[in-house]
């Protein structure tokens, strides 16, 4: 599998050079912040991070608890998440020999599957007996899915017995949540005597984007202070709305002022470091996953003008749910791009425990660089960075391949902090 590293089309000076190069000069200081940071609060069983680069400012967007994906890491990756793997199941269930991973409910999707498929082998690598059980009502009977790879995956329907959950006679020590519960906490699942991770409350009916920024904000600040730079430049600004009815039009006056607010800070960030650029805010949903319920607006006009056809989409999310809460998030440009076509670009870190275990580039060729990428048409470009992901080169510039992966993995785990003290 072939790896490809976009191409930063600012030049990188300014605030995100003095970024990099702190992250560089202090490797030392900061392994053992976050070192310290884990004993107080272990990390999420396992998580992805989704980034944006701007060239003067790098900022995670979104933090997902229950990642997919796992397909579209550079096999070379594989004994990082073995051993990562290992780590995270001897923490949360040292004398674990079965585990037992919980599907998504869209199990036609073969690229999901895929997914499935490559953390099922993972946990078999890692010297565990690990099977797929599904929630759907209509899978009755074990099934199996021949995968585009040609491997095959199979599917077996969750079976209640006693305090436990089980697929058939396989009962495991661990059951491993891979569905994000957008849809409720299933009664299945409740109060069994088994290992869940994530816990239930990490699924998206409880779970509020705000709250993890919430977090996030405390943790860049914590970490800025100790390095001496200035948490604008890894924390995205964020503020809530709550009780907003997009198909009623109620709540859109909050939301407003909200957007301006927003806008005006960003402004004023931008004056303050001579970025000439427009700021922009991204409105989203509170809570869920999967792209929906998102929008980028460059004016308060954009809100108060809303169309039909935009407000419908606004106002749904996966499995149905009502979007009745949002977030309005300062937008962070990414101007990495991919290729001749120039294909906008944001790198997606993955972790295991506290490990940061590889990640891949989101592409998108019909999107530019201040919209959702995480939206149909884009596709994956996994990459490189095995080793140099925990192995910067001082030598090197502070943007070379292995710097820029480095100070990539280093905010991925402030957002896994993040989501550790939310979980906690």
């Amino acid at each position: 599998m072939s790896s490809v590293v976009p191409h930063l089309t600012t030049a990188l000076n300014g605030p995100l050079l003095q970024l990099e190069s702190h992250l560089l000069a202090r490797q030392t200081d900061v392994e053992a912040w976050l070192r310290e940071q884990w004993l107080q609060t272990p990390a999420p069983f396992y998580a992805s991070v989704d980034l944006r680069n701007a060239g003067f400012k790098l900022a995670p967007v979104d933090t997902n608890l229950f990642p997919a994906g796992f397909n579209n890491l550079n096999p070379a990756f594989m004994p990082l998440c073995i051993q990562a793997a290992q780590a995270a199941v001897e923490r949360v269930c040292p004398r674990a020999r079965r585990i037992l991973i919980i599907a998504e409910n869209h199990t036609r999707n073969l690229f999901y599957l895929e997914s499935l498929e490559t953390l099922r082998g993972i946990f078999e690598q890692a010297g565990l007996d690990a099977r797929i059980a599904s929630l759907r009502d209509d899978i009755t009977d074990a099934m199996e899915v021949t995968l585009l790879s040609g491997k095959t995956c199979h599917l077996a329907p969750l079976e209640r017995k006693g305090n436990r959950v089980a697929i058939g006679d396989f009962s495991p020590c661990l059951v491993l949540l891979n569905n994000d519960l957008s849809a409720g906490k299933p009664a299945i699942l409740e109060d069994i005597e088994q290992e869940l991770v994530p816990p239930l409350k990490a699924g998206w009916s409880t779970r509020k984007k705000s709250d993890h920024f919430t977090h996030y904000t405390d943790v860049a600040n914590a970490f800025a202070e100790k390095l001496d730079i200035d948490p604008w430049l890894v924390s995205p600004m964020t503020l809530q709305c709550g009780e907003v009815d997009f198909m009623a039009r109620s709540g859109t006056e909050c939301l407003a002022r909200n957007v301006e607010t927003m806008l005006n800070a960003v402004q004023k960030k931008y004056d303050q470091y001579g970025i000439d650029r427009q700021p922009f805010a991204v409105v989203k949903a509170d809570s869920g996953t999967y792209g929906m319920g998102i929008m980028t607006v460059k004016s308060v006009e954009e809100i108060t003008n809303l169309n039909r056809k935009q407000r419908n989409k606004m106002a749904s999310a996966k499995e149905g749910l009502v979007v009745d809460n949002v977030l309005i998030q300062e937008g962070v440009y990414t101007f990495e791009t991919l290729g001749e076509d120039q294909a906008v670009a944001e790198p997606v870190i993955y972790m295991m425990d506290h490990f940061v275990v590889g990640g891949f580039y989101r592409v998108h060729t019909g999107r530019t660089f201040d919209e959702n990428l995480n939206a149909p048409g884009m596709h994956f470009e996994p990459l490189a960075f095995a080793q140099s992901c925990i192995e910067p080169n001082k030598a090197d510039k502070p943007d070379a391949e292995p710097n820029r992966f480095y100070a990539y993995g280093v905010i991925a785990r402030l957002a896994l902090l993040a989501a550790a003290r939310e979980l906690a």
